[in-house]
């Protein structure tokens, strides 16, 4: 029987792809590995896309070897974060036979998702105008580093993007040496730029009946990403720096050390200022010709912290946390993992989901614990149909299907 856990009405989607996705119907070809692009297919196959991972024969992925941590069968975490609700095929690209099976797939497809170094799928016989002028109406998403021109030799690994791209000039301590987020947080990120650019190209083709094609590269999606911190360079001319947990407009936005652990304060407005300087014991600090407005926390901002530090010192992180929260203060602990998942739990937020498999061919089921969806629809809700796929688990079953397909002529609907 499968089990659901922290994820509530609304929100949980459905198990075993009960009812109907937003995306069903959709056939997507992906030739993508590691994060960037399987993570923008998974959010798609979530949504009820027919998502085909085609793997290289013997390793599949890279992130199969991304190990440890593994689950009890020996199969990495990296890869079961980003690979559910997955078919995996296994094909040699390298060979004109496999070359030959991925365009009958392909054929079958409204998608193509590929993330290798531009030109690797040209020199394979599979690029964006090869496959589109048999099939107008394909929509191809390439994936890249640094894009297709001058940078398209340069390797796309997230750590190479934070740093040449600016992320870590801005993270860490303001004395310290700059320091990459702790997830790779520009694969997610141009992940979801390429998801949300299927997406446009496909109500692109509904209306024309044409397709085309999605490029995102990392580095631009990190430089988008940057918010704030890039307009004020391209708006003003201002370069940033590291800042610790501080922020360059706003005060007092960071953390700050109570008894126990640090607390996380976020103040948006004079009106929550004033109520922490209340919650705190210290009412006359809204009055304080320093602190007034924001312009003149962030102008006083060190004396600040240093008046609130003293008052936080005295009790523990969770004590604060409800009487800021209480206050209408934006305040809470820094957790760690385990405890944000019980913190989304106690909110009712989606947490975690126990996808089950059922048992093919007398061979025995397994199940995948995954990490939920965040995105809720209402009449269309994720879903949780298939756990990771081990390496060329459908290959036999897709392999047989396309054998007996007739060749699509040009151009032609699927």
């Amino acid at each position: 029987m499968s089990t659901q856990h922290n994820v509530p009405d609304g929100w949980a989607g459905t198990i075993d792809g009960a009812g109907q996705g937003a995306l069903d119907g959709v056939r997507i070809a992906d030739f993508s590995r590691v994060l960037a692009g399987p993570y923008a297919t998974m959010l798609l196959a979530d949504l009820g896309a027919d998502v085909v991972k085609v793997e290289r024969p013997g390793t599949g992925d890279d992130t199969r070897a991304w190990r440890p941590p593994a689950d009890h069968d020996g199969t990495s975490t990296y890869f079961l974060s980003v690979n559910r609700n997955k078919r995996s095929v296994v094909l040699d690209l390298t060979t004109d036979a496999g070359r030959e099976q991925a365009r009958a797939l392909v054929a079958e497809c409204d998608v193509v998702v590929e993330n290798f170094r531009p030109g690797t799928m040209e020199r394979l016989g599979l690029g964006h105008n090869e496959l589109r002028a048999r099939r107008p109406e394909l929509i191809y998403c390439s994936i890249s580093g640094f894009g297709g021109g001058a940078g398209a030799a340069i390797p796309g690994y997230d750590l190479l993007v934070q740093a040449v791209g600016g992320l870590m000039s801005v993270t860490g301590t303001l004395d310290g040496e700059p320091v990459k987020a702790g997830v790779a947080l520009v694969d997610v990120i141009t992940g979801l730029h390429a998801s949300l650019g299927i997406l446009a190209a496909l109500r692109h083709r509904d209306a024309t009946g044409q397709g085309q094609r999605v490029e995102v590269n990392l580095l631009g999606s990190l430089l988008s990403a940057m918010v704030n911190q890039a307009s004020a360079f391209a708006v003003a001319g201002v370069v940033p720096g590291r800042m610790g947990n501080a922020h360059p407009s706003i005060a007092p936005y960071e953390t700050f050390p109570a008894a126990d652990r640090p607390i996380a304060v976020a103040v948006g407005n004079d009106r929550q200022f004033a109520a922490l300087a209340d919650a705190v014991g210290e009412p006359g600090l809204a009055l304080d010709d320093r602190f007034r407005t924001n312009t003149d926390r962030v102008a006083h901002r060190a004396e600040l912290r240093d008046l609130l530090a003293e008052r936080l010192r005295a009790a523990g992180a969770d004590h604060w946390a409800a009487v800021l929260l209480a206050a209408g203060v934006p305040a809470g602990p820094v957790n760690t993992l385990d405890e944000a998942f019980d913190f989304a739990h106690k909110l009712g937020l989606p947490g975690i989901v126990d996808i089950p498999a059922a048992p093919a061919d007398g061979t025995q089921g397994r199940s995948s614990r995954q990490v939920a969806s965040p995105i809720a629809l209402s009449g269309t809700p994720a879903q949780y149909r298939l756990p990771p796929p081990r390496l060329g688990e459908h290959t036999a079953e897709i392999l047989d299907r396309l054998s007996h397909q007739p060749p699509a002529p040009p151009g032609a609907a699927t």
